[in-house]
């Protein structure tokens, strides 16, 4: 970029960091970081400032945080900042056509996949839900439509059949954080070259909800599997422990590891068909699956031996929906 170049951020989830740390440490371009509120976290719902913040406070880049971004006063406090280009990755708002007007060059997004597939705000986890073998990231132009924008750089690699999404996504945000910066050096460049996206092959990945965490055992083991790789970290792929020694007595299970066991069972799907040693393994339809780490709520993460070894989970138990 040139020195002279302004540039403003606008990112908040972990998959935004890497690119920010790059550009922010690349020069004086980067002028300004627009991120979400401060937002309460996890069980004690203590107020946390999110990873990218403390990274701007720690660099002394000026923070700006408003409720909608799109509104009037967030529209000339962007005026104000005068930036030639904005780029945006996991911010959580959609910007509007009069903010994106702002900036002389536009926008550009890092977006977790390669487009036009998986377009939304969960590509990551979508992508490996469905099984694919293999994703990426793009830097687009932006668009008031959701990612719907010319295709600037695109990076792929292969995904890991046991790797859960926030694995995933911290590789993805690794490998989008120099295409970003080639991106720019381009558009800066006047070299951009900016591809249009073939609608008729666009899919989507719809953002997680609370009620997908739930682990149906009546599908194929490997597309259960895929579903807890995909939960993870959020919402957590769960399911209902329904115990033989104690009727009536339901505890929900969150399961955060699992592997596929090939072969065919005939017992009902859901049901344990191993709890001894180190195995717990639930017969699904087709096949069975092993569940390596399961975690009950408020108590810590256990691998399965852990978890047998309190005599938590029996032979003949039933995992229900």
């Amino acid at each position: 970029m040139p020195e002279s170049a302004r540039v403003v951020m606008l990112g908040t989830g972990d998959f935004a960091l890497p690119t920010f740390e790059l550009l922010a440490d690349d020069g004086p371009g980067l002028v300004a970081l627009v991120t979400q509120p401060d937002r309460p976290q996890g069980r004690k719902q203590e107020i946390i400032a999110a990873a990218i913040k403390q990274a701007a406070v720690r660099r002394g880049i000026p923070v700006f945080q408003p409720e909608n971004v799109n509104g009037a006063e967030s529209v000339t406090q962007m005026r104000g900042l005068a930036p030639d280009v904005l780029i945006t990755a996991a911010y959580g708002q959609i910007l509007s056509p009069e903010l994106l007007a702002v900036p002389r060059l536009g926008g550009l997004n890092l977006h977790g996949s390669v487009l036009p597939a998986y377009r939304g705000a969960a590509p990551v986890a979508r992508a490996i839900e469905n099984g694919e073998t293999e994703t990426g990231v793009s830097v687009i132009q932006m668009t008031p439509r959701i990612d719907a924008g010319g295709v600037i750089a695109v990076a792929r690699l292969a995904i890991d059949p046991d790797e859960t999404a926030g694995e995933l996504e911290g590789r993805l945000a690794r490998l989008g954080a120099p295409l970003v910066k080639q991106a720019l050096a381009d558009l800066f460049g006047g070299r951009a070259v900016i591809s249009p996206q073939d609608p008729s092959r666009a899919t989507r990945a719809p953002k997680l909800r609370k009620d997908d965490s739930a682990i149906r055992w009546n599908r194929p083991a490997r597309v259960v599997h895929n579903h807890i790789r995909a939960m993870q970290p959020w919402p957590g792929a769960s399911t209902m422990l329904l115990r033989v020694d104690t009727p009536g007595i339901i505890t929900r299970l969150i399961v955060l590891r699992s592997a596929v066991r090939e072969g065919a069972s005939d017992a009902r799907p859901g049901s344990v068909i191993e709890a001894d040693g180190d195995r717990i393994v639930v017969a699904c339809n087709p096949g069975a699956l092993a569940l390596l780490r399961v975690q009950t709520p408020g108590a810590r993460a256990l691998d399965a031996a852990e978890f047998l070894r309190g005599r938590k989970i029996s032979q003949g138990d039933q995992l229900r929906s």
